[in-house]
């Protein structure tokens, strides 16, 4: 099985490279029988990087240590779950895992399109093919997962003790989920470029697939910040660290598309805007990969260097320079069939949403590049740490939060004065209570007093929106809140998909502003000693050393501290943090020691306690952490999920509705939406 799956990495390239030539040929001559060949090596590619992927699986499992990535990455006493996951731990392994997501969504977006967008799919599987040649070839001639070692070691060296994780299991594949899925409309955009058709029909094939992969970037991102918590042990989920930067790049971009498709769908402006935004999120997914690849950064979710990150740099540059021609020429196609009214509009709102997050986006990129190149031109890397980031971006992040408030307040095309008295009272006035109320009880720090008090004014848009929807359905046919709360969204998934992704928005938000409240202690203490300690709420907290304890467990040696925790007087149960050093099937160490956080959580704060080390005296260094709010950050990531997924699903079929349900939703606006009439 692993010499198949060696041999049809191979097969898989020169099934990819056919696939790229008949296919754009079949474009160009318009040749239907060669577009259906290159389709269906599509399909045969895909074949040949499932038994490739079958049979690295297979090496893992048999603990094949004459495979270097097998040696590498496992060994023979590493826990199942984590044998599985190694499949995507190193370089070479997680390039196939891309390829395995990439031929696969690949063939998905051919077979859907078999009987639509036939004028573009020639292009599709063309661009398509053209990045599966790159990661394929990449694999076979420098990152190739089945290279031999010249001897057999007894054993593997295993898996980092931080990669030892549940996390393992499910961020990474989310991430590369929703990186590999901007490559599907990627194409589409080019294939629209290449035959000057910009019209509607290339952004309705490209939606669903730009929502699949927020979906799964968005998802990726919140898994990846909660593996960090709980596993690193700095007390936070956000470093600003250049490959966290890497995945959030595609991310803002992508979420600026998803609203300016809006734009281009109801007034037919920001055609270029659209284009640039969607092969940009490519790009950027391309560059991700790259820095993470290629060394030239410092990370802890970074590969070591390798000339992969070579052929990375020539892909992302030659792509740059193919998209930055074939938009630059289809400019006079590209342009917008209506022109702005007015810049207090909906549309304008959008615009303004879009003008903030590329803002952001080019902070982020900025700097993430600017240590890379201070140290091309200058010979020293100075590093740009989260002071810079945080800056920048919390001032426009709170802009950011307005605006998704203010957007779906405004009328298209023009607001009158009246829709927006009538739209803004509820909102404004649970804005400034909010803010109000906070002061009132003592609350000081001002960028948190004006991030909950926009929080409110867009959580009452939101519920002002659902309480519209469904009063009018309630009215019209008599149904209690629940039913007509679910067939409101069943109507209009999109519209109030996008408003749960909004409320998910809030909530992060808002736990985000939590963090101006915490609260950090550095204790030394001996088995028996007692610490009282005050946290951000005034409570206090009582620690109580139980010693320290050494015990072995599956692949690890254990050293963990437990402390007894009472608040207020009232026992909270025993907390235990560790220090773990991983040994191999002999005992021997391998890497450095890990670090098991002890979490005490709570809707209000966690309590983090980090074991730094043991002194020779017995005597256990700690840091404990008191964090407002984390567990809103999740709850705020799970809230967008839903969201997109509700977004994503598909539409309910619609029934006539009668004129006078329709008159109770209309807005008083210049144009009326013709989906509120669908609800």
């Amino acid at each position: 099985m692993i010499l198949i799956g060696e041999l049809s990495l191979w097969v898989a390239l020169l099934m990819a490279t056919w696939a790229a030539t008949v296919s754009f040929a079949g474009g160009a001559l318009n040749r239907r029988d060669l577009t259906v060949s290159g389709e269906r090596a599509i399909y045969a590619t895909l074949a040949m990087v499932v038994l490739a992927s079958a049979g690295l699986w297979t090496a893992l499992f048999t603990h094949d240590f004459s495979i270097k990535y097998v040696a590498s990455f496992t060994s023979a006493n590493l826990p199942k779950i984590y044998t599985f996951t190694a499949f995507w731990a190193g370089q070479s392994g997680s390039m196939l895992f891309w390829c395995l997501v990439l031929a696969s969504y690949s063939a998905v977006a051919v077979y859907t399109n078999r009987t639509r967008n036939r004028a573009l799919m020639p292009y599709v599987s063309g661009t398509l093919a053209v990045v599966m040649i790159f990661f394929l070839a990449t694999l076979c001639l420098g990152a190739n997962p089945f290279e031999r070692l010249d001897w057999i070691p007894p054993d593997g060296r295993g898996m980092n003790p931080q990669l030892q994780n549940p996390g393992m299991a499910i961020h990474p594949p989310n991430l590369y989920l929703g990186y590999v899925g901007t490559t599907v409309p990627f194409a589409f955009a080019i294939a629209a470029l290449i035959t000057r058709r910009l019209d509607a029909e290339w952004l309705v094939a490209v939606r669903k697939w730009t929502l699949l992969s927020w979906f799964f970037n968005t998802t990726g991102i919140i898994l990846g910040m909660w593996w960090a918590y709980v596993e690193l042990g700095w007390g936070g989920y956000w470093a600003w660290d250049p490959v966290e930067n890497a995945s959030l790049l595609p991310w803002l971009v992508n979420t600026a598309f998803l609203h300016s498709i809006m734009v281009q769908e109801k007034r037919g402006m920001l055609r270029k805007w659209n284009v640039t935004l969607v092969v940009s999120t490519f790009l950027l997914s391309i560059f991700g990969t790259f820095i993470t690849r290629s060394g030239i950064i410092s990370s802890v979710h970074s590969f070591a260097q390798s000339p992969v990150g070579n052929w990375f740099a020539g892909f992302l540059i030659a792509a740059i320079i193919v998209t930055a021609y074939l938009v630059t020429t289809r400019l006079k196609d590209l342009k917008a069939k209506a022109n702005l009214e007015s810049m207090i509009s909906r549309e304008a709102a959008f615009l303004y949403n879009n003008v903030i997050l590329v803002g952001i986006a080019f902070s982020v990129l900025w700097g993430t590049l600017f240590p890379i190149i201070t140290e091309a031109v200058r010979g020293e890397k100075i590093t740009v740490g989260p002071p810079f980031f945080n800056a920048v971006n919390i001032p426009l992040g709170l802009a950011l939060l307005l605006l998704t408030g203010i957007g779906p307040l405004i009328a298209w095309r023009r607001a009158s004065i009246a829709n927006l008295q009538r739209q803004f009272v509820g909102p404004v006035i649970g804005g400034v209570t909010t803010g109000f109320v906070l002061l009132l009880f003592g609350m000081r720090d001002i960028p948190a007093v004006i991030a909950y008090t926009f929080a409110g004014f867009v959580a009452m848009t939101v519920i002002q929106e659902f309480y519209k929807g469904v009063n009018a359905r309630r009215k019209m046919y008599d149904e209690s809140v629940a039913p007509a709360f679910t067939r409101l969204v069943a109507r209009n998934r999109r519209r109030y998909g996008g408003y749960i992704v909004h409320m998910g928005i809030v909530v992060i938000f808002a736990a985000f502003a939590g963090l101006a409240f915490k609260k950090e202690f550095d204790l030394n203490l001996k088995d028996g000693d007692v610490r009282e300690l005050m946290d951000p709420f005034g409570h206090k907290w009582k620690f109580v050393s139980q010693g320290v304890s050494q015990y072995n467990l599956l692949n690890r040696e254990v050293t963990a501290l437990a402390l007894d925790v009472s608040r207020d007087g009232k026992s909270q149960g025993v907390l235990t943090t560790e220090k773990r050093q991983h040994v191999d099937s002999r005992g021997a160490p391998t890497f450095q020691p890990s670090t098991e956080v002890g979490i005490k959580g709570s809707w209000r704060q966690d309590v983090y306690v980090v074991l730094a080390g043991i002194r020779d005296d017995n005597v256990a260094e700690i840091r404990v952490t008191f964090n407002p709010l984390v567990r809103w950050v999740w709850l705020g990531g799970g809230l967008m999920a839903i969201g997109g997924l509700v977004v994503m699903w598909p539409q309910a079929q619609r029934r006539r509705v009668e004129s006078g349900y329709a008159a109770v939703m209309q807005p008083a606006e210049p144009t009326p939406e013709p989906e509120l009439a669908g609800v």
